[in-house]
């Protein structure tokens, strides 16, 4: 029977292609980008060829990050609804595997009460009799899987699984990259607001200030109605911070799969306690498309699609099949299991299409189609993905240097607000040099956080691109509790 198990039809799957390039972007990648005097101003080492842990995030080294992509792993419902899918794929394949590697055996017994015809004996002029018949018996049957359509089937299956399984790791990897980007964007709207209202209380001081002068005379009304109007655009803009952190608290607490009303119970996460990782390995070009789980998913709905095409093409040849029945057959029940009622068949069967209406070659020619689907899915995939690379290393690049712009404008802002306040205070200056100042300040100061965790939020992308360290298989089944 192996012998005649031994021919497949259709292509044998070769995996994706493996884009010939070195680089992710056509200018080369620096050492390291700039360094700023201010807070998650480190400058970032790339480190091509590095591989990234498992657990990616703890590179922050934040203790709330720790906690809640924990929680998130264990409650967010579409990680359990993506490992539910996989566990359905991998029963959809042992139940086909069965069916098709093992003979198909079933137990057949009843009564029936019956009358028969002698017409049907050849006796027109007889009188038909009533009778019971009892019967027991064992059938089985097995079709040849001579060109394989059956393995193909079971393969094509197998694919399936690995696309639930990459999807279960997509899951895994969006998830907790969507936890990190929500907890340091909550982080740096709260820092937003602690900055907002130390310049609103800053210019409630400086109005109070005004007002005096105003009384003895020293200014005019319309320069502490400016003032004062400035004052008020600054506290209209509270509300938007302070709004947008309750929001990213819902979002968060969405995110561990628990409801709104339970956001008050997250942690106050500090921007600055988050570290920002000062070496980013970069993996080598060559190896994303093993790294990154979508491009791993695509691929298996290739090689599905590649399945597919030996399966069609094997329903153009014919199907042997055999079977047999045994069992006894008694008018009376306690006659059943006496040796001389038992009755047996064995048949075998040949099955050649002929005339079908060209219905077989065009599923084979659409199997075919699909594969080509997925093999431009797939190719759309890679380079999607490696554009996601090449964006977020030039951001990097990008994000160093916008904080290190914004770091010396705020210093610079704060220093000459000092000043400017001073110079007010010994009448050599007007209020409106005071506002002006005033508002540079705040702008540096928003712009400075902004910048703060861009850096943050980008590197974390950069994680996400590069596939979140899906190196270790064995490892990532053990942590996402997958059973197999």
């Amino acid at each position: 029977m192996s012998a005649i198990a031994g021919c497949v039809t259709g292509p044998d799957f070769k995996g994706g292609t493996v884009p010939a390039i070195a680089a992710y972007t056509s200018l080369p990648i620096p050492q390291k980008t700039v360094e700023a005097a201010a807070k998650l101003g480190t400058a970032q080492a790339f480190l091509p060829g590095g591989n990234l842990p498992f657990e990616w995030w703890r590179l922050f080294k934040s203790a709330d990050l720790d906690m809640l992509i924990r929680q998130a792993l264990e409650g967010n419902p579409t990680l359990t609804a993506a490992e539910a899918a996989l566990r359905q794929a991998q029963e959809v394949v042992n139940a086909r595997t069965g069916n098709i590697q093992y003979p198909d055996m079933s137990f057949n017994g009843g009564v029936t009460r019956q009358k028969g015809s002698p017409a049907a004996a050849g006796l027109p002029d007889g009188k038909g009799n009533i009778f019971d018949l009892y019967h027991a018996s064992v059938a089985v049957s097995y079709v040849f899987d001579i060109f394989g359509s059956g393995r193909r089937e079971i393969e094509a299956l197998n694919a399936g699984v690995d696309h639930a399984r990459f999807r279960l790791q997509a899951a895994h990897l969006a998830i907790s990259g969507n936890v990190v980007t929500t907890v340091i964007q909550k982080a740096a709207h709260r820092g937003l607001v602690q900055a907002t209202k130390e310049i609103i209380l800053a210019q409630e001081q400086q109005l109070v200030l005004l007002e005096k002068q105003q009384e003895l005379g020293g200014i005019s009304r319309s320069e502490v109605l400016s003032f004062r109007a400035q004052l008020e655009s600054v506290r209209s803009v509270l509300p938007l911070y302070e709004n947008r952190v309750v929001l990213l608290g819902h979002q968060l607490i969405t995110l561990l799969g628990k409801m709104p009303i339970e956001s008050a119970n997250l942690p106050e996460t500090d921007l600055y306690s988050i570290e920002l990782p000062a070496e980013l390995p970069v993996i080598l070009p060559s190896e994303l498309v093993h790294q990154r789980p979508d491009i791993q998913a695509a691929e298996a709905l290739l090689h599905a699609a590649c399945a597919g095409i030996g399966v069609a093409t094997a329903d153009l040849y014919p199907r042997i099949s055999l079977s047999g029945s045994f069992g006894p057959q008694s008018g009376q029940f306690d006659g059943l299991f006496k040796g001389d009622n038992v009755v047996w068949g064995l048949g075998a069967g040949l099955t050649q299409p002929l005339l079908n209406g060209g219905s077989l070659r065009a599923r084979k020619r659409g199997a075919e189609a699909a594969f080509d689907q997925a093999a431009a899915y797939y190719r759309g995939t890679v380079i999607s993905a490696f554009q996601n690379v090449a964006d977020v290393l030039k951001t990097l690049e990008a994000d160093a240097v916008i904080l290190k712009s914004q770091a010396n404008a705020e210093a610079a802002a704060k220093e000459a607000l000092e000043i400017v306040r001073g110079q007010f205070k010994a009448g050599s200056i007007n209020s409106m040099v005071v506002l002006d100042a005033e508002r540079q300040y705040q702008q540096s100061c928003i712009g400075l956080i902004q910048a703060q965790a861009a850096r943050l939020t980008d590197t974390a992308a950069l994680f996400q691109a590069l596939g979140g360290g899906w190196i270790n298989k064995d490892k990532v089944q053990e942590k996402l509790w997958v059973k197999e």
